[in-house]
């Protein structure tokens, strides 16, 4: 029995490798140097040295952040979400709606003005966790491939929020509403929202089970995980996170368009998929998806401080989400060639 017995303790010789979000902060280092060495070639300022500019990145970010938190843990477990922007936009139409001034007024309660900040709060994340349990078990029950089940939810939900206000701005949110989107508020949110999926997906069974289903959903299931119920949690978790956002963004602007959150979805998975979390599922990190974050907030406010006209930054967007994914292929066959 000990001869064929193997051990699974490293040699002494083996190499220790860096840990990808080590990894993938050099990147960001280069990436923010880059800038600055560019900066003061062609602009004769500081890129880094300009607070209020990397201020005002993080805040533009961070919203689009709260969505890559969720479709991390999504693209963890072998799927992907492409409904997060429409849901953004449908909730914040919802949610701006009940916090307008005067809603009770409008209503059937004239004595009153305003609704409780938790009603449109309350509301809009409910409406965000039915659309993401729908896709969720569309996926889990139908068998019907992530791409095509989030792909209609995007187009039903985009359409709802047209629908909803008949294309009309929503605006004039009470002051409670709009404190989400004051300041520094938005980042508060997504560093705590970030904080909870870094423990939830680190510790938790939960964690472990998205981690299981990514890496071998018939695996999973042999060891007892109901795969099946848990893909409905993972999604209805994005289409919440989804929600979240899409009420701090119509906080922060004071109002809520249909068009609110379009592309937001390729952003969050750019995020992802820079930070390093695998396609192909079971790899990935919150750490790595903020680093990621900061990326992607870098680059566009580079490309902005440089003054790149627009369309060669969206040109050159998509060829950095590319590249993030050949850099992805790269690395599961090199995993692969390793095992």
């Amino acid at each position: 029995m000990n001869t064929i017995t193997q051990s699974t303790a490293p040699s002494p010789t083996a190499k220790r490798r860096l840990p990808s979000e080590l990894n993938i902060l050099l990147v960001l280092i280069g990436i923010s140097l880059t800038f600055e060495i560019l900066g003061w070639i062609f602009q004769g300022q500081s890129f880094l040295g300009n607070t209020q500019r990397l201020s005002i990145m993080i805040l533009q970010v961070s919203v689009i952040g709260i969505i890559a938190i969720g479709v991390t843990q999504v693209i963890i477990s072998g799927g992907i979400d492409l409904s997060s922007g429409s849901i953004v936009g449908a909730t914040a139409m919802i949610a701006m709606s009940l916090a307008q001034v005067g809603t009770f007024e409008r209503a059937v309660y004239p004595h009153l003005t305003d609704l409780p900040v938790v009603v449109p709060i309350g509301v809009g994340l409910c409406v965000g966790l039915i659309c993401g349990a729908i896709n969720g078990w569309f996926i889990a029950y139908t068998k019907i491939p992530p791409f095509i089940a989030t792909l209609g939810m995007m187009v039903t939900a985009r359409g709802f929020a047209k629908w909803y206000t008949k294309g009309q701005p929503i605006s004039f949110p009470t002051d409670s509403f709009a404190a989400l989107g004051k300041g520094l508020a938005p980042v508060f949110i997504f560093l705590l929202v970030a904080a909870i999926m870094h423990v939830v997906l680190r510790y938790t069974r939960y964690g472990k089970f998205t981690y299981a289903i990514g890496a071998n959903p018939q695996a999973a299931r042999v060891s007892g995980i109901n795969v099946e119920r848990h893909v409905v949690k993972i999604y209805a978790v994005a289409g919440l996170l989804s929600a979240l956002a899409g009420i701090v963004v119509a906080a922060r602007g004071l109002t809520a368009q249909a068009g609110m959150g379009t592309m937001y979805e390729l952003d969050a998975i750019a995020m992802s998929v820079i930070g390093g979390v695998s396609l192909s599922g079971g790899r990935g990190s919150v750490l790595g998806t903020m680093i990621g974050m900061i990326i992607f907030g870098v680059i566009i406010s580079g490309f902005t401080f440089l003054r790149l006209d627009a369309y060669y930054q969206e040109m050159l967007k998509g060829g950095i989400i590319v590249a993030a994914v050949v850099a992805d292929v790269y690395r599961q066959r090199k995993r692969v060639k390793k095992s």
